[in-house]
């Protein structure tokens, strides 16, 4: 899938939990519905992008998604 419609999607699902008052509650909920929601291959497809240097064109929320679950990954690899 096309890296620009990734961020349109994550930028969309950040969209709605900005409306929570805890950030933390908010990238903890992107991070699940990614994790619950999108195949393997859209969630690499979107780390990759964001570990390698994403531009400010994706929402703030979504990037710390995106790095937590990089994180998760690379904690599973290391076991």
């Amino acid at each position: 899938m096309e890296i620009a419609h990734l961020i349109g999607m994550a930028n969309q699902i950040a969209e709605f939990f900005e409306a929570l008052p805890d950030r933390s509650e908010a990238v903890k909920g992107v991070a699940q519905h990614l994790r619950n929601f999108w195949a393997p291959g859209m969630r690499k497809q979107l780390i990759v992008y964001v570990v390698n240097g994403a531009d400010n064109t994706l929402n703030p929320l979504a990037r710390e998604a995106a790095l937590m679950l990089h994180a998760e990954l690379a904690g599973k690899a290391a076991r």
